[in-house]
């Protein structure tokens, strides 16, 4: 298994990361240790969760996947050869993930009791890194976002980015936390979290946990730029469209015990356009002796500017044919023909 430096820090961190949300919700802790057994025995050495998992979030199952990730990290007793990464919730409604009942903030309060409670739910005594789940401000995220600008204004009372770093860097000179990282944020974004860095001499951005797939390549318009310039690695998420590039939806297609067809919540990957992509896609891996799941998955990891593919599964099956995808090689023929099919069209999943 390749590793490479996460950001300008002194880990390195597996090709591959071992992605976690359904644990708790589609999958039991006996699943979830299973996947972790077998992903670490394969050279994974990089797992991926938030306090927010399992997916869809509710508050019975808030913090559940980071309690059967802890319980692994117990009875492993080798806590050293795992990098973790975890999440603190933006801004949002959600009122249950606080002791006082109140919208998740990026607070100083909210930035302490959620350290302190993932702490405890991981069975650990640190994080390697901490991710801002989505920003505080008012920023177009998860599907939402549409190729067009709007301004969605500010809200009076919001965190300044600097507040929140203030907040995040008192925890790592603490030991609690190593590394700072981000997710779904834009160029601005990273570059004024850098800015205030610099700026306070407090820790440094050092990944951006962005969706990037096939369907989805906004991430190359600026952010790969920023990144590769600055040294902030991209940890792609959702490099299979969250299963719509691997052909299991096509045609309308409702797989049994599929996410899709427990939760029907991956309305941003049916938009204008995206269909015949994600079929072009398909056809394209077909006619190269591929699976669809390995063409979307080698094409993800073989980006430069990208750090770590953040994989997920239900089954052992869908962990193995995920893994498998390290053997295959985007040539440049291979590109060619991908990027043909960019072009005509362009990132229908934003």
């Amino acid at each position: 298994m390749e590793r490479r430096r996460l950001g300008r820090t002194d880990l390195h961190v597996s090709a591959i990361c071992l992605g976690t949300m359904t644990w708790g919700e589609q999958n039991t802790e006996a699943e979830g240790h299973e996947q972790l057994d077998h992903a670490f025995a394969r050279g994974i050495n990089f797992l991926d969760t938030a306090e927010m998992y399992a997916i869809p979030p509710k508050p019975e199952t808030q913090g559940r996947t980071e309690e059967i990730i802890g319980t692994w990290l117990k009875k492993r007793a080798k806590r050293d050869d795992v990098i973790v990464a975890t999440k603190i919730a933006g801004r949002s409604d959600m009122n249950w993930m606080r002791d006082a009942k109140e919208p998740a903030r990026l607070t100083k309060a909210h930035v302490d009791e959620a350290v302190s409670k993932s702490l405890k739910r991981l069975q650990t005594d640190y994080i390697d890194l901490y991710q801002v789940h989505w920003p505080e401000r008012r920023v177009p995220t998860f599907g939402s976002n549409s190729m067009v600008w709007r301004d969605s204004g500010r809200d009076a009372d919001e965190t300044p980015i600097a507040d929140t770093l203030a907040a995040l860097d008192v925890h790592v000179r603490a030991g609690r936390i190593r590394h700072v990282g981000l997710s779904n944020e834009t160029s601005w974004g990273v570059m004024k979290w850098l800015a205030a860095s610099d700026a306070a001499g407090q820790a440094r951005v050092q990944s951006i946990q962005n969706a990037y797939s096939l369907v989805n390549r906004t991430f190359e318009v600026n952010l790969a730029e920023t990144c590769l310039r600055e040294e902030v690695g991209l940890l792609a998420y959702s490099p299979l469209a969250q299963g719509y590039l691997t052909g299991k939806y096509r045609d309308g297609a409702l797989p049994a015990g599929a996410r899709k067809t427990l939760f029907n919540r991956l309305q941003r990957y049916e938009k204008p356009g995206s269909q015949e992509a994600i079929a072009a896609y398909c056809d394209l891996a077909a006619e190269l002796g591929l699976t669809p799941t390995a063409l979307a998955l080698a094409f993800v990891t073989s980006r430069p500017f990208v750090t770590s593919n953040i994989i997920g599964a239900t089954s052992m099956a869908q962990l193995e044919e995920n893994l498998a995808t390290l053997d295959v090689k985007i040539t440049p023929e291979i590109e060619a023909r991908i990027d043909a099919i960019h072009l005509r069209w362009t990132n229908p999943c934003p």
